[in-house]
């Protein structure tokens, strides 16, 4: 059963009820940890003004929270994006809020493809937690707004960004133009280090189709033709661990220049 058809009924049965947490996060399609998605009850809150909803199945929670941050998910109420990224705070952690932020604030406009619009840009997000205070995770979270970028596609392009940086090497930025011999972009790479003219590619699993091959074939040619060192990484190559991503970034970042 999909997750809205789970919640409905208790919406039903509990006036002035919202759902919340880890609900709410799911039913905006936010990519959360899986002790989130195993999660078998479902989050619902009401205002301090009311009591917390309890019933079986149900994992109740009382908030302060003013109209703005509620809105209308699958046709049921729920924490707005905002809202539910605080309400996580207390309990993920600071890589996990990053990349659910990161996939909140991803915005993009290539010459190539549909346009990305944010679903949250990031100045609104900095501006609604500057109005916070004494919310529990407030610090981790705007500890996790430092880390966030524009232009991420998917998760794994985050949990990379992050592990590379915890190891000290050159920042990677999200969506870099590699420019060809008249300066305009000749492509975008998921993540780049313009310094040292490197960048990775994460190959998901829409990657194994041939037409996809057939484009991913001629835009590594066209990366070398460019003169920069291209890292190709997937869910294989993360499975073998940190040592193993880190020590093939380090690899293409040398022979770009850089003295690790």
């Amino acid at each position: 059963m999909e997750l809205a058809d789970r919640c409905r009924p208790y919406v039903e049965l509990l006036p002035g009820g919202f759902l919340s947490h880890g609900t709410a996060a799911q039913l905006h399609g936010m990519p959360v940890p899986r002790v989130i998605q195993t999660d078998s009850t479902i989050h619902m809150a009401r205002t301090r003004l009311l009591a917390a909803p309890r019933r079986k199945g149900i994992t109740g929670h009382r908030l302060v929270v003013t109209d703005s941050e509620l809105s209308t998910v699958s046709g049921l109420p729920a924490t707005s994006l905002s809202r539910t990224l605080l309400d996580l705070a207390a309990v993920v952690s600071v890589q996990d809020l990053v990349v659910a932020g990161d996939w909140m604030i991803s915005e993009h406009r290539r010459n190539f493809g549909r346009r990305r619009v944010a679903l949250l840009p990031l100045p609104v997000l900095r501006s609604y937690l500057e109005s916070k205070t004494g919310v529990p995770g407030l610090q981790r979270i705007r500890a996790a707004v430092e880390l966030m970028r524009v232009g991420v596609d998917s998760p794994p392009e985050t949990r990379i960004r992050l592990l590379l940086s915890r190891e000290g090497l050159p920042e990677f930025i999200p969506d870099v133009p590699v420019m060809d011999e008249t300066r305009n972009p000749a492509l975008w790479v998921d993540l780049g280090c313009t310094k040292y003219r490197t960048c990775i590619e994460y190959d998901g699993e829409h990657h194994l189709k041939p037409g996809q091959q057939s484009r991913d074939n001629h835009r590594d040619l066209l990366t070398h033709e460019l003169g920069w060192h291209q890292v190709k990484l997937n869910k294989h190559d993360v499975a073998q661990g940190p040592l193993w991503v880190v020590a093939k970034v380090r690899r293409a970042l040398v022979k770009g220049g850089y003295v690790p």
